[in-house]
């Protein structure tokens, strides 16, 4: 299963397997509103959520995006995850289980570990191999 990892050093195999905590905390997020959008949870998306109407570029279940001048609701879980929730494209938002959504953004997550890994204060481009930016 993690035969690639076997040649490659420690910390680079931390980078591949452990997700920081505010990864786990976007993913989660993510999965939330895509079981409110869904119906698997009992929670209704309108109840934080509006959705934007007419015709948009991406996916068609984009949220409207409220903004406040205050600091008390920019971090809160119906105003932080929703420009994540709007940068998912129209295959992963179209998932009919909560596991192939899971499936989805763990693509995502490869796709991105796969271009640019950033570990332990070293920027490293993965491609052809593992080049060192800078330190």
């Amino acid at each position: 299963m993690f035969s690639d990892l076997k040649s490659l050093p420690y910390e680079d195999r931390l980078c591949k397997l452990l997700w920081s905590l505010e990864k786990r905390r976007n993913r989660a997020d993510l999965l939330e509103i895509f079981k409110m959008v869904k119906g698997f949870s009992a929670i209704s998306w309108t109840q934080f959520f509006r959705r934007v109407e007419g015709v948009t570029r991406g996916h068609n279940w984009k949220l409207y995006k409220e903004y406040h001048h205050g600091n008390i609701r920019q971090h809160s879980f119906s105003q932080r995850s929703i420009n994540r929730w709007n940068r998912l494209s129209q295959d992963e938002v179209n998932a009919q289980t909560i596991n192939g959504f899971k499936n989805c953004l763990q693509r995502r997550r490869q796709r991105e570990m796969d271009c640019l890994s950033v570990c332990h204060g070293l920027t490293v481009l993965k491609s052809n191999g593992c080049t060192k930016l800078f330190q």
